[in-house]
């Protein structure tokens, strides 16, 4: 897809991350990096909006995603961004905001979503259209945020006995 496309269609503009999944190489990190500056302006919403937003980009992103996956006639094309978005946002779900935890939620989302261990890659595989685009990368976010919130909240409790 070239850049004209993306700019002069909504539907991909969104999907590939206001132009960031056109990288050529590592569209999928630059889709996050773009996550983080949208991330540091709602971080300080009260938690109910944080999570209502993650879920309307979430459901957002299943129509993004499966139009300009039918649009492209490739199913989770590599430009397509928005889930990883989305996902970058589940990860950093009621973390405290520092520059050590929103890196860590970027390596530890990134690394779940290009390593995608069971069942991240089962459903990559199986499940289709928007939906599924949007499911592995959730769920990457998920597994990221479960480490991160580990390492920010369970482990210093462990420590202190």
């Amino acid at each position: 897809m070239n850049t004209l496309q993306v700019f002069k269609h909504p539907v991909h503009f969104f999907a590939f991350g206001f132009g960031s999944g056109l990288a050529p190489k590592a569209p999928g990190t630059f889709g996050t990096l773009v996550a983080v500056p949208i991330f540091l302006l709602i971080f300080q919403w009260p938690l109910l909006f944080y999570l209502a937003f993650v879920l309307i980009t979430f459901a957002i992103g299943i129509y993004l995603c499966d139009k300009a996956s039918k649009d492209l006639k490739v199913h989770d094309h590599s430009g397509i961004v928005w889930d990883e978005m989305v996902g970058f946002w589940i990860t950093m779900i009621a973390i405290p905001v520092n520059w050590q935890t929103v890196l860590a939620g970027f390596l530890l989302f990134r690394l779940f979503d290009i390593w995608k261990p069971w069942p991240i890659k089962w459903c990559d595989k199986k499940v289709h259209g928007g939906f599924g685009i949007m499911l592995d990368d959730v769920i990457a976010g998920f597994f990221a945020w479960f480490f991160l919130y580990f390492w920010h909240f369970i482990l210093p409790l462990a420590g202190a006995q």
